[in-house]
């Protein structure tokens, strides 16, 4: 890519969130997705050097957003974490993507190097993104190294347009099997799944005062972030759910929603619903990860009736607080929740019928029950003995699944497969 093309990049990354006040958030929409299908046919026309043994030292830089303050940045700093307890080298490489996000958590600080000096790539950046990755950086960034990519992905069809990226790439991890098989079906190059380990530390702790939110109500939590599309996380559902299992009048409960970088339309719907009801807690600020926990575990329940879910992190995370969750039975979450850990709501999968990008129409998503949701709620307020059952079950259960052994082993024999495959090349 030409300097003058970098700059362009960089400058509207920058003037973002001046744009985002300017112009609709759809047309600012459109013209990122031009940008990018227009990063997908330039990569396939790179011809990247293939590995080359002895070029750079053995080790793996890790490319991605490891400082926002997002579900991405969380994963992208998990997956750090478990890479460093495989012994392998490892140095840090902060790649900020285009977009709103705020890069305030400063937890890898000090592994962070502008430099790329081993010869295993760990890029982790989705695939709608990298096109615009491999441009924005030089192209010695690629050559003669290994270069997998860690990806997210919501859906059982990976998109026919983000297969360019495989044209870069020697292999691909997820954290999810849901999410390998769907991009198995669109490529030959292998697909490990990794999953995470999840972790809910909390520093420095707040309690509820330090939200504004009342001490004497049971309170339901639902968190999203409207980068990852307000359709694809469904809040406008709990917000229903929560309705019908309690009418305006109730003061014993309570609905908190938190929400990151949200618009005047997300505003909007939500009023709209939400009229008569005095009980609703809205969360806009970013909050750092101290605080995402500390909120977590301060309320009584979480709830997420997501479409569709890459992972499903807030709910993981929830499980090892001790905080009941109610979740959609249906995509990534389910390969660490079931009935005996969380109440799973029903739903009958759906066809997409207008394009959201990324998430195309024909696709298909779930459609929950929110009827079932609803008799969650009321169950978990009423009933003392089923929710501290539940909660004690969650927490010992997402604590054997998403330990930091299982996910650092799982990675480690996968890099010395790796390393006897370069071996023999």
């Amino acid at each position: 890519m030409n300097g003058i093309s970098k700059w362009i990049l960089q400058a509207t990354n920058f003037l973002k969130p001046i744009l985002l006040k300017l112009f609709p958030n759809e047309l600012l929409r459109k013209i990122k997705g031009r940008m990018i299908a227009d990063s997908f046919g330039k990569l396939e026309k790179m011809e990247l050097i293939p590995y080359q043994a002895g070029h750079y030292r053995q080790g793996i830089n890790v490319i991605g957003n490891i400082k926002a303050e997002t579900g991405l940045g969380q994963s992208c700093r998990l997956v750090a974490s478990a890479l460093e307890q495989t012994g392998e080298p490892m140095n840090i490489y902060q790649y900020t993507q285009l977009g709103t996000q705020k890069t305030g958590d400063r937890s890898w600080e000090d592994k962070i190097n502008d430099t790329l000096p081993y010869d295993i790539n760990l890029i982790h950046i989705n695939p709608h993104e990298l096109g615009i990755t491999y441009l924005q950086m030089d192209k010695s960034a690629w050559d003669f190294r290994y270069n997998i990519a860690f990806w997210l992905w919501e859906l059982e069809e990976f998109p026919d347009e983000w297969t360019p990226c495989f044209h870069c790439l020697d292999e691909i991890w997820a954290p999810s099997e849901f999410i390998c098989r769907a991009i198995r079906k669109k490529t030959s190059l292998p697909v490990h799944c990794m999953p995470y380990h999840v972790e809910a530390v909390i520093h420095k702790e707040s309690g509820r005062e330090d939200f504004g939110l009342p001490a004497d109500r049971f309170l339901f939590l639902m968190m999203y972030d409207h980068s990852s599309i307000m359709e694809r996380k469904n809040p406008l559902g709990v917000l229903k759910a929560f309705k019908q299992a309690f009418d305006c009048e109730n003061s014993q409960v309570g609905l908190v929603i938190k929400i990151n970088n949200p618009t005047k339309e997300d505003d909007e719907k939500i009023k709209a619903i939400l009229e008569g009801y005095t009980n609703i807690y809205l969360i806009k600020e970013t909050l750092d990860r101290d605080a995402i926990n500390s909120l977590t575990k301060c309320v009584d329940v979480v709830v997420s009736l997501h479409r569709a879910e890459g992972f499903g992190l807030v709910l993981a995370e929830a499980m090892l607080l001790g905080t009941p969750t109610i979740a959609t039975n249906w995509s990534s979450n389910t390969e660490f929740m079931n009935a005996e850990v969380g109440c799973m709501v029903d739903y009958r999968l759906v066809t997409i019928e207008k394009d959201m990008p990324p998430f195309r129409a024909g696709n298909r998503w779930a459609d929950p029950d929110l009827e079932q949701a609803a008799e969650y709620m009321v169950k978990l307020y009423q009933d003392p003995r089923f929710y501290r059952e539940l909660a004690e079950k969650a927490k010992r259960h997402a604590t054997e699944t998403l330990s930091m052994e299982r996910a650092a082993a799982c990675m480690g024999r996968r890099l010395k497969e790796i390393r006897e495959e370069l071996k023999k090349r």
